[in-house]
């Protein structure tokens, strides 16, 4: 089994490097993207089940033990995490695969696609099995690198000025985070997170209030957090409809993730739950309010993407072992949701040539299917019974239930009220988009762009376009997934509960040696 961890990020280098030299054979790059990501989703679901039944698998890359050498640890979380990373890349993969082969170089170029992509995904899946930190910083940095060429893609105005707005909002929280590591190591000699761990009670609450604050506003930044989630809504929107549905499902959750490592294996000692709660109750109402002021749905999902990151920091700040196996839960259900919904608005998009929804109407008729995949995708986001959505909050609010304090009772209103007020902004769009009639009287649509009149508006529109089969086979398929995260939530909630019932123990990495003795 340690022989597959380093292949989850050695797979998608390879098949990065083979597609750059194939430069423009097209067919070439995409069959060898699919099994590179075929191939990482099988490995990973061989190692959850194996640490499920187990124990942690560490790998010291190189045969040098820590401090000095590279370890790569996969446990639950980590593997369970990049099997549904892999599924929704391979989908969104197949998604632009569609949109590239039907529009051609335009708007998502093949030749320069598939590498980044790759690259991409390498990154992903190395911030999620890093045993340490500064290989959590590279998985940082290469991902990061990938989003830089991704998010401009097309090299349109928009997209070049909202990419740098990206690129210096990520440099700044890569700053931020090489100095934590740098104060880190510096304190404690080692940033193996093990041994961290291990010697963090040695420095002086002080020291240690100091530190974890710095890697929380570098994590926040990722994780677009409220007060540092401004460059999101903004950023998003501009790329390309398959780069804006991995953007949004993805690197979000990989700020998550870091923070749930630092909160759980680092800083244990060292509390700030209320602060994180306060947070993350800011960030579920702001965002879910942006949503609301919105009229172009591209808008509206990534500020629905920012109100929901706060469950996700909700759940880590009540710090139980329940609250953190929903936690899990929820980025789960998270992560495919919201890459299902900018899919099915990315179909929007082709089929109605805009994304506006005070542009868009009589889609029930013209496109039933994109109907009812968007549809079921937007119940689900809401929360709505029984549904994956439903589930997860559900599970975060009786865990805070069961703590029982009163900012436990505020969050819980507002996570309902944020609930309620997602599904508002989703239906309405809904009801604007696919079931307005072609026919609607003037005086109505005045009245409505008078209301939604002074919200940002979508980019130019432009004609509308064929979809490909594959494109709606990909978000199909998405749509699938999401319904299966509520007929099988018994078996992976009870996975996620065995998540949080060791996120909270001492981590010891087993060295490759000791493994396989």
């Amino acid at each position: 089994m340690h022989a597959l961890v380093p292949l989850l990020v050695g797979l998608p280098l390879l098949g990065a490097a083979i597609t750059l030299v194939a430069g423009r054979r097209t067919r070439l790059q995409a069959i060898v993207s699919i099994m590179m990501l075929v191939a990482v989703a099988i490995i990973a679901t061989v190692l959850l089940v194996a640490v499920d039944a187990g124990q942690a698998i560490a790998v010291e890359v190189g045969g040098w033990q820590a401090p000095f050498g590279i370890v790569l640890y996969v446990d639950r979380l980590a593997a369970l995490l990049v099997v549904v990373s892999s599924i929704v890349l391979l989908a969104v993969l197949l998604f632009a695969m569609g949109q590239g082969f039907a529009d051609g170089p335009e708007e998502t170029p093949i030749s320069i696609f598939n590498p980044s992509y790759l690259i991409l995904a390498a990154g992903i899946f190395t911030a999620f099995i890093a045993g340490d930190l500064f290989n959590l910083y590279v998985g940082f940095e290469i991902l990061l690198v990938a989003s830089y060429v991704l998010i401009t893609l097309g090299s349109t105005e928009s997209r070049i000025r909202t990419g740098a707005v990206y690129i210096v909002v990520s440099l700044v929280s890569s700053v931020l985070f090489l100095a934590g590591i740098a104060m880190i190591y510096g304190a404690l000699g080692t940033v193996n997170m093990a041994h961290i761990a291990e010697r963090m009670h040695e420095l002086p609450q002080e020291t240690q209030l100091v530190l974890h604050v710095l890697l929380v506003a570098a994590f926040g930044i990722k994780a677009a957090i409220f007060p540092v989630s401004f460059w999101l809504p903004d950023s998003y929107p501009t790329a390309p409809a398959p780069v804006t549905a991995v953007f949004a499902g993805l690197l979000t959750k990989v700020g998550v993730y870091a923070l749930i490592r630092t909160e759980t294996m680092l800083f244990v000692d060292n509390n700030i739950n209320m602060a994180l709660l306060i947070v993350a109750l800011a960030t579920l109402v702001v965002g879910v309010l942006g949503a609301v002021a919105q009229a172009e749905l591209k808008r509206i999902l990534s500020f629905t993407l920012v109100s929901h990151v706060g469950y996700m920091i909700f759940g880590l700040a009540i710090a139980t072992p329940t609250a953190l196996g929903a936690t899990v839960y929820y980025i789960v259900h998270h992560i495919v949701v919201q890459t299902t919904l900018f899919l099915a608005v990315g179909l929007i998009e082709r089929r109605a040539g805009s994304t506006s929804i005070l542009k868009v109407k009589g889609l029930m008729k013209a496109a039933p299917v994109i109907a009812v995949l968007y549809f079921v995708s937007a119940v689900n986001l809401g929360g709505i019974p029984p549904f994956s959505g439903f589930i997860g909050k559900v599970a975060l609010f009786d865990a805070a239930a069961q703590v029982g304090t009163p900012i436990m009772m505020v969050l819980i209103a507002g996570g309902v009220v944020t609930s309620l007020l997602t599904l508002y902004a989703l239906m309405r769009a809904w009801n604007l988009a696919f079931w307005r009639d072609d026919s609607e009287p003037a005086e109505a649509e005045s009245k409505r762009i008078a209301y939604l009149g002074g919200a940002p508006a979508a980019e130019d529109e432009h004609e509308r376009r064929r979809i490909p089969r594959i494109m709606t086979a990909a978000t199909t398929g998405m749509v699938v997934v999401t319904v299966a995260l509520t007929i099988f939530a018994g078996p992976l909630y009870a996975l996620c509960e065995r998540i949080g019932d060791t996120l909270l123990e001492p981590v010891q990495l087993v060295s490759l040696q000791e493994g396989e003795s």
